[in-house]
């Protein structure tokens, strides 16, 4: 894990590692962005990291399938609907305990992901310097994300605090609880 942490990634905008690993040349009209040409589909790492612990809440148009390679991650799904349907996936490889190895995640989903907290506490409690270390480079992750059809950024929207508002309407528990998860602009 170490050498997706430090090395190969590109920093992006949802403040997370990530690195593209495929892009198909074909293209195809997209019925999620009005029939415009997108490519078939495009693949990315994506990691979570001690330093960079969680992502910030966004939505794309087309379709995204989520890969475990390694480590643990929360996923957090909102559905737009009246009132917003809340889930909560655990990417792991213990299946005996509800955990999953491959999430889908429809179009027009708010999502967005972390470390786990007892993963993050555990690391940390490591009883060296040299220890918390290794600790904290284990509990790293690192997904594939294919989005089907491919990935552009017309087709993706991060949450803001007006359409948080609008989303848990009259819910103040729930507009707090998602309210650090939005993106900060600058």
């Amino acid at each position: 894990m170490e050498q997706y942490s430090t090395r190969s990634e590109t920093y992006n905008c949802e403040c997370r590692y990530y690195k593209l690993t495929d892009l198909q040349e074909n293209q195809i009209a997209s019925p999620f962005a009005d029939h415009k040409p997108r490519p078939m589909s495009t693949s990315i790492f994506y990691l979570l990291s001690h330093d960079r612990p969680r992502g910030v809440i966004h939505m794309n148009k087309s379709v995204t399938y989520h890969v475990l390679h390694q480590g643990r991650a929360r996923y957090t799904l909102i559905h737009p609907t009246s009132p917003p349907k809340i889930e909560h996936h655990i990417m792991g490889p213990n299946e005996a305990e509800g955990e999953t190895r491959m999430l889908l995640v429809g179009t027009g989903v708010w999502k967005m992901s972390e470390l786990p907290q007892e993963d993050l506490d555990t690391a940390e409690a490591a009883p060296t310097d040299a220890e918390r270390e290794q600790a904290r480079n284990r509990v790293n992750c690192l997904i594939t994300e294919v989005v089907v059809p491919g990935f552009d950024w017309d087709d993706h929207k991060y949450l803001t605090r007006e359409g948080l508002e609008k989303l848990f309407e009259g819910d103040e528990e729930k507009f707090k609880r998602f309210e650090r998860d939005l993106k900060v602009v600058r």
